[in-house]
């Protein structure tokens, strides 16, 4: 399998850049951002573009692969509303667009989130912005997509946000999320299993297309049953 990684340097690609290398059964990544991860291994190349709307020249270098995970945002506090739609729906369409024609038979995976407005009426911009996002990518014909929208991501190896004030939330939850994560089971996945799930996905499926956080949970738990009975021992 191979593997087109869209945002590989927030802490959500840094996992799931991390789960994709790890597997056995990905042949190959190519990160796409603006920036480049800094990392070096046999499977992974990437492609720094400072203007990610300008692909020129370089389409050849995004041809030929079974997914891609979008894990690229920005934060709405971050930007005006007209930068956030742009860089959130205009983008992420332009995006899909091309890596549509250029790969046949693609799985296309979304990074979303929790809050994401299922009426694209609602009073918060950010989250009509995500779900008109979902809904154009779940009209276009990719062999399969999927919208997923994590409540809490728990980083295990390191990962960390470039949003400070996400490096801040985190290192303040930080003490407490052992608790936290008994109290609320299904509202944390940590970035080895948000990873995980997103290959499972390309490989199994679901009956859902757009996952919230408990979907996300429960998807995680499953693989760990099946990787505990295939152990030996």
């Amino acid at each position: 399998m191979k593997i087109l990684l869209f945002g590989a340097t927030g802490m959500v690609g840094q996992g799931v850049l991390r789960e994709c290398l790890l597997d056995a059964g990905v042949t190959a990544v190519r990160v796409v951002g603006r920036t480049a991860t800094g990392m070096h291994h046999d499977k992974l190349t990437e492609l720094v573009r400072a203007d990610l709307f300008d692909c020129t020249g370089v389409e050849e270098e995004l041809t030929g692969f079974d997914a891609c995970f979008y894990c690229l945002g920005v934060s709405s506090s971050q930007v005006s509303g007209a930068e956030y739609e742009r860089l959130t729906y205009t983008l992420t369409m332009a995006v899909a667009a091309r890596l549509l024609r250029l790969n046949q038979g693609m799985t296309f995976l979304y990074i979303s989130g929790l809050g994401t407005d299922s009426t694209e009426r609602g009073k918060v911009a950010w989250a009509r912005v995500k779900w008109r996002t979902e809904n154009a990518l779940l009209r276009m014909p990719f062999r399969s997509a999927y919208m997923l929208r994590p409540a809490g991501i728990v980083p295990m190896h390191g990962e960390v946000s470039r949003t400070p004030a996400y490096r801040l939330f985190y290192a303040v939850l930080k003490p407490l999320m052992p608790l936290l994560r008994r109290l609320m089971p299904n509202q944390f996945v940590t970035t080895v299993e948000f990873g995980q799930v997103m290959l499972a996905l390309v490989r199994r499926g679901a009956e859902k297309r757009v996952l919230e956080s408990a979907d996300l949970r429960a998807y995680a738990g499953r693989l760990a049953l099946v990787e505990n009975h295939h152990a030996p021992g």
